[in-house]
């Protein structure tokens, strides 16, 4: 079929850069899901187990089961009105979701890679009261980030996709200005 997506090269060493990529742009979302659901570990959860696989683990089912519990808080923190800690656990599961990115040339795929750092950007900017410059300085510490292997899986992938509301919008700006920006060493 003509629209079928070419099949990339990936290899587990390409999964764990983007996973590490993902578990460094999380750093401050478990302690803003904490803020609004104190003793619950989900979201820190979800990502210590992305950095065991970051970090030479194996890639099992924890990790998927982990992305769920953190999906689940972040569905109750979102019932409950606590919109930073939601946005918050959705970085985390976003953390987990990585080490799972597809090797299909799709626009959607750039989730599994910028996922984590664009709902990041939103918990921050909503803990500010909707300040978007909170949101700006995530994101240009996640461009710092980016390492060059990073960068260069991403630019396998078409840019990232339309829609998603502001989190779609954080992660068009983060994909563009990576693709865009010389590479860090």
């Amino acid at each position: 079929m003509a629209d079928e997506a070419p099949v990339l090269a990936l290899s587990r060493d390409d999964l764990r850069a983007v996973v590490g990529y993902a578990v460094a742009c999380a750093d401050p979302a478990p302690a803003l899901f904490e803020a609004g659901s104190p003793g619950d570990r989900r979201a820190r959860d979800a990502v210590e187990v992305a950095r065991v696989f970051a970090e030479g683990g194996e890639r099992t089912k924890a990790l998927r089961d982990h992305a769920w519990a953190a999906h689940r808080a972040a569905r109750e923190a979102r019932d409950a009105g606590l919109t930073a800690a939601s946005a918050a656990a959705r970085a985390a599961a976003d953390t987990c979701g990585a080490a799972f990115l597809h090797p299909l040339a799709k626009a959607t795929q750039v989730r599994h890679i910028l996922g984590s750092a664009a709902h990041t950007a939103r918990a921050l900017e909503l803990a500010a009261d909707d300040d978007p410059d909170a949101a700006t300085g995530h994101l240009t510490k996640a461009r710092h980030l980016a390492d060059a292997t990073v960068v260069e899986i991403l630019k396998r992938y078409p840019a990232a996709p339309p829609g998603g509301g502001r989190v779609g919008a954080l992660m068009r700006d983060l994909d563009a200005s990576l693709r865009n920006a010389p590479t860090n060493p």
